[in-house]
């Protein structure tokens, strides 16, 4: 590939042979339709998606409706390389919070198994319910509780029992009892008379660009979770009990909570800060600008455009050390 320089530094960075060459082939057709790069290649769009997948993950190719758009190959090489080290970066911490874990494991191994036979076992306090049962069982515990109610709703507004979580929220605030909710930003378009009827009756919630899973707790009593994590509804929901791992539940949702922008606030700064934060959230996460673009629900043009605004602001030259220096200024 000569326009980014030899097939073994291309190797090296990920991209496949093939990958480089088709690269190369559409450089000069940047700009046209989708058909009309078919039509020059002789290739169907199947064919067409596979080989630019790797192109589109590393941001060097952009798919905007019909029109496909490259990155000149200097360019082009510095995002890819900008790519690569974003993954190892992540890669480095993963096998950091392992390395980190691996004295507990030693330790539980190399146990005397006379202290570990003598040791109190007993099973942790929880039962898992089928998902056909989930409202009864929403419904059932918050009726006999009294904690605070702490929801992460990647996608809840979906399910039929809306207007029924909706009534039990208004009676919980009117007895005094808090009720915080996380909702994904998407669902200012998707679902914003939820976001308007819960606000009513008196839930405070705020938004992130993505949600990860459904979840509910109670106070330091229960936790509601789906198994596995995730906002499926197929999946059976797990009831937990024991105080210290619903603290943990806890501890998680403040750290979500602390990261997440207001919805009133958010609302009122579509063009202020509370936006430019989450995006700035977006990039030190390593997110590419079409996956940015639909979890804050802009354009992928408006997106570009803040973020070359952000980075010239912050004296950046990549979007990781927009990140980092958005960090040390206060700004996430």
């Amino acid at each position: 590939m000569e326009a980014l320089g030899t097939d073994r530094l291309v190797a090296a960075l990920g991209l496949a042979p093939e990958v480089a060459r088709f690269y190369v082939r559409v450089l000069p057709m940047s700009g046209r339709s989708v058909q009309e790069i078919l039509a020059f290649l002789g290739i169907g769009r199947a064919e067409f998606d596979v080989l630019a997948a790797d192109l589109v993950g590393s941001g060097t190719m952009v798919i905007d409706g019909d029109c496909v758009e490259l990155l000149p190959p200097s360019q082009a090489l510095s995002q890819i390389i900008e790519s690569a080290a974003d993954r190892a970066r992540r890669a480095y911490e993963q096998l950091l919070s392992v390395s980190r874990a691996v004295p507990h494991l030693v330790a539980d191994s190399t146990r005397d198994p006379q202290v570990a036979h003598a040791d109190a076992v007993a099973p942790i306090d929880g039962e898992v319910v089928l998902a056909g049962s989930t409202a009864d069982t929403l419904t059932a515990l918050i009726e006999r509780t009294t904690g605070e109610l702490l929801w992460l709703r990647p996608d809840q507004w979906t399910l039929p029992w809306e207007e029924e979580m909706r009534r039990l929220i208004a009676e919980g605030v009117l007895t005094g009892r808090q009720v915080r909710g996380i909702y994904p930003i998407r669902a200012l378009t998707d679902a914003p008379a939820v976001l308007q009827s819960r606000q009513e009756v008196g839930e405070q919630i705020r938004l992130l660009p993505q949600v990860p899973t459904r979840l509910l707790v109670i106070g330091s009593s229960h936790a509601v979770l789906p198994d596995p994590l995730g906002s499926t509804e197929t999946t059976p929901r797990i009831v937990v009990r024991q105080r210290g791992i619903v603290e943990g539940f806890v501890l998680y949702f403040e750290q979500l909570w602390a990261q997440a922008s207001p919805l009133l606030e958010y609302e009122r700064g579509v063009k202020g800060s509370e936006t430019r934060r989450q995006l700035l959230l977006q990039l030190s996460d390593g997110a590419q600008d079409e996956q940015i673009a639909r979890r804050l629900g802009m354009s992928l043009r408006t997106v570009r455009r803040r973020v070359a605004e952000l980075m010239v602001e912050l004296g950046a030259e990549s979007r990781f050390q927009a990140g980092v220096e958005a960090a040390r200024r206060g700004w996430l």
